[in-house]
């Protein structure tokens, strides 16, 4: 069962925001976006510094609007919030030992987005490491060793998580030697997330609730970004130019870790606006052309501004 349900009023909402979209960029064809949208009612039950129990979080069903939420998509840099989760539950586990460096690459992966930073985290997590090909024989004991954060992630138990493949490192340049191998000759084996299991992963994480409140506090302080002009203006690749935060108010709050290559621009944010209900937005789209217009989030977030606006 979906963690939330669908709303006659949002699904209205969700459909004029992507007729909207189609009309601005008419090259975007239908099968190239995905959206999950979810909307926060009081009592809200997200942001409160973990004051629910995991239980107490579950019960309170939200209403959102799916469109494409469950087609599996390649999600460049938003994998990483997965491994974050995942770092942070093996440190709560003791499964790994803490360290000034661990905690430096947890920043870099999330802030900066850094790939580097991100190999780091794929070795700690899975005892792998990158190099050349393999025998047959430890080939297969390293691939099972990949698979673990798979293996979590499926132990969890919710649907929204049953076609996703979160086994691989993000490349500046691509995979070579027994990286490049574990892909798969055409690729079968990359990364894929849809927009409603980020969206779940997203909300366990603003809910308090994802491995303990204390680390969902720490991974929203690593999320959280900057709407300052000059501090856009003087980091290039803040994560918000081009992305959902380029279509936001100022006065708002952002929560985000967006995803970007040459074929596709993502983005996952949680949204606080004064006046207006909170809300998560997980966009996807695809395809060349997208993945260069630092136009298309934007004018999405501002759709989607628009029509909390006229929600309340």
């Amino acid at each position: 069962m979906l963690f939330f349900h669908r709303d006659e009023s949002l699904d209205q909402w969700g459909d004029r925001i992507l007729e909207a979209v189609w009309a601005k960029f008419p090259g975007l064809a239908q099968n190239q976006i995905a959206m999950t949208w979810v909307v926060y009612d009081e009592p809200v039950p997200v942001n409160t510094g973990g004051a629910l129990t995991s239980d107490e979080f579950w019960r309170y069903s939200m209403r959102g609007f799916a469109y494409r939420g469950v087609e599996p998509i390649y999600p460049a840099s938003v994998v990483k919030l997965f491994y974050l989760v995942a770092v942070q539950e093996w440190l709560e586990k003791g499964m790994v030992t803490p360290s000034a460096e661990l905690d430096r690459a947890i920043r870099d992966m999330i802030v900066d987005s850094s790939n580097d930073a991100t190999s780091l985290i794929v070795d700690v997590l899975s005892g792998t490491t990158s190099g050349p090909e393999l025998p047959p024989g430890p080939s297969e004991t390293w691939q099972y060793q990949r698979n673990i954060v798979n293996r979590y992630f499926q132990s969890l138990n919710w649907v929204e998580l049953e076609s996703i493949n979160i086994n691989q490192k993000t490349w500046c340049d691509g995979a070579y030697g027994r990286e490049r191998i574990f892909l798969g000759d055409q690729y079968q084996n990359r990364n894929k997330l849809t927009t409603n299991a980020t969206a779940r992963l997203m909300h366990s994480i603003i809910g308090g609730i994802a491995v303990s409140s204390v680390r969902s506090q720490a991974m929203m302080a690593l999320m959280q970004r900057s709407l300052h002009p000059d501090e856009l203006a003087a980091n290039p690749e803040n994560q918000v130019t081009g992305f959902l935060g380029g279509g936001l108010p100022q006065t708002a709050k952002l929560w985000s870790k967006a995803g970007w290559m040459s074929q596709v621009r993502h983005d996952a944010a949680y949204i606080e606006i004064p006046g207006l209900r909170p809300y998560l937005l997980v966009l996807f789209t695809e395809g060349k052309a997208q993945s260069q217009n630092e136009m298309l989030l934007p004018f999405v977030s501002q759709q989607v501004v628009q029509a909390m606006e006229q929600l309340g």
